[in-house]
């Protein structure tokens, strides 16, 4: 069997097939998550920064805040 995740999740988690859900990576970059969420995803942020250094700029404890709380 694949160790690719089975079932889509919300907001670039995926559930495995244990059901468990992950959470995207904090290493995961701007530009892979503008791939998901559309090229207007972190306005005037490079594409190579990291999701964890985008939240903390931004005061967000996650990807779902920083989506929900952005303007």
């Amino acid at each position: 069997m694949s160790n690719r995740p089975r079932h889509p999740g919300l907001d670039g988690r995926s559930m495995d097939q244990n059901g468990e859900i992950r959470r995207k990576n904090g290493n995961t970059r701007v530009d892979t998550l503008r791939e998901t969420y559309g090229p207007g995803f972190a306005p005037n942020v490079r594409g190579d920064m990291h999701l964890d250094t985008l939240l903390n700029r931004a005061g967000a404890r996650s990807l779902s805040d920083y989506l929900k709380n952005k303007t």
